[in-house]
């Protein structure tokens, strides 16, 4: 397994300067060969009726952490794009921060798959909110 191309200070560039309307609810926090750990940074938009976090605000955080593990291997390509995105919701978030850890199962020559789990901070990453599955395509 070969290290990532990029830093995580060079993936935060990146997306701070093409998503910039995603850039500040999102935090890179570990990225490795194949992998990458994200933050979603809890906050009043992103909660639904019942004060949890919401769906597509999980949705959100899968595939960033997606698309950054997904960067980190094969450079700077901002037209990869999520070709198929899964979630299973499995118990209600903590009013907390949102933990996700991505990891690449495969990257070929035109799709890349992989899966993320998702918990909250301070919480048991063995009981995760949610668990979800991903491809996306290569330019």
């Amino acid at each position: 397994m070969t290290a990532p191309v990029l830093t995580i200070d060079e993936l935060t560039a990146f997306l701070t300067r093409e998503f910039p309307q995603v850039a500040p609810h999102v935090v890179i926090e570990a990225l490795g060969p194949m992998t990458a750990t994200m933050r979603l940074r809890r906050h009043e938009q992103h909660l639904r009726p019942g004060g949890t976090l919401s769906g597509p605000s999980m949705a959100l955080l899968a595939d960033v952490t997606a698309y950054i593990a997904l960067l980190g291997m094969i450079g700077e390509k901002a037209l990869a794009v999520t070709t198929n995105l899964s979630l299973n919701f499995m118990r209600k978030p903590a009013d907390a921060d949102l933990i996700c850890e991505g990891r690449l199962l495969k990257i070929g020559k035109r799709l890349a798959v992989g899966d993320a789990v998702m918990y909250s901070e301070g919480g048991d990453p063995s009981q995760p909110v949610c668990h979800a599955t991903f491809t996306y395509a290569i330019p």
